[in-house]
C-alpha cells in the first residue's frame, strides 16, 4: 500500500462526521489554505475534518525545472496544449487514497467534499468526477479541467449530479478566466450541476468567495446528512 501524503488536519468540532480534502496550488503546501478555516462561517454545519495534503516536490518545466511542490508538471503557459497525463494520474491515485482513508475512519463518501485551488482545482475536478463513489461536492477554485478531451469517456456516473462550486478571478493572469469558463461550459454541457462564481481579483481568494464557500459547504453537507 502506498504511504498517504503528508498533510495538515484541522477539526471544526470534535468527532467529525464530514470531511473536506483541500488541495493547494503549484509551489504552495497544505498550510496555504489551513488558515482559511477559522474565517469560514460553519454555523449549522456538522463537525468537519479539514485535510490539507502536501503535494510531492518535483521539477516543474515552466519554472526552468526548479523543484517545488506540484501535483503534476506544467509544460507550458497555455496549460492545456501539452499536459503531464502521467503526473496527473499519479496524483489522482494519491488523492483517492486520502479519500479512502477518510472512509476507513468512518466518514462516508457522500459526506466528503474535494476542494482545490489552481493546480489543486484541476486535480479536484479530475479526481472527483472520475471517482466511482458519490461525493458530497467538489470545490474548484481558480483552476480548470485538465485532460478535457478524455473527460467524457473517463468520468463516472456516480458523480454526474454532484454539485460543483467553481470560482474564478476576473483578472486572473495565471489561469485566465477563459480557461475556467471553458471548463464550466464543458461540465455544464455534460449535465454537471455547476455553480459558477466570479470575483474582482487576480489569482487569489476573495472575502466574498470565502462567504460563498461556507454557504456551499452548508448546502452539500447538511443535505447529505438528511
Amino acid at each position: 500500500m502506498t504511504a498517504l501524503l503528508p498533510r495538515i488536519e484541522l477539526e471544526s468540532a470534535p468527532n467529525p462526521t464530514a470531511a473536506v480534502i483541500w488541495l493547494h496550488g503549484l509551489g504552495a503546501d497544505g498550510n496555504d489554505f489551513a488558515g482559511l478555516v477559522p474565517e469560514l462561517d460553519l454555523d449549522g454545519c456538522p463537525p468537519i475534518r479539514f485535510v490539507f495534503p502536501h503535494a510531492p516536490k518535483i521539477p516543474v518545466t515552466i519554472n526552468g525545472g526548479y523543484v517545488m511542490p506540484a501535483w503534476y508538471d506544467i509544460l507550458g503557459a497555455n496549460l492545456v496544449d501539452r499536459q503531464d497525463d502521467r503526473g496527473i494520474q499519479k496524483s489522482e491515485w494519491a488523492i483517492t487514497a486520502l479519500i479512502e482513508n477518510e472512509v476507513a475512519r468512518g466518514i462516508p463518501y457522500e459526506r466528503i467534499v474535494l476542494a482545490g485551488f489552481s493546480q489543486g482545482c484541476a486535480m479536484a475536478l479530475h479526481t472527483g468526477l472520475r471517482l466511482p463513489h458519490k461525493l458530497a461536492g467538489i470545490m474548484a477554485l481558480s483552476g480548470y479541467l485538465p485532460l478535457a478531451d478524455r473527460f467524457p469517456s473517463e468520468r463516472h456516473a456516480a458523480n454526474a449530479k454532484t454539485p460543483v462550486f467553481m470560482a474564478h478571478g476576473t483578472a486572473d493572469p495565471v489561469v485566465i478566466l477563459k480557461r475556467g469558463e471553458d471548463s464550466r461550459d464543458a461540465l455544464a454541457a455534460m449535465g454537471h450541476p455547476v455553480q459558477w462564481h466570479t470575483y474582482p481579483m487576480q489569482h487569489s481568494v476573495h472575502p466574498s468567495e470565502i462567504a460563498d464557500i461556507a454557504v456551499f459547504l452548508k448546502q452539500v453537507l447538511t443535505s447529505s446528512a438528511a
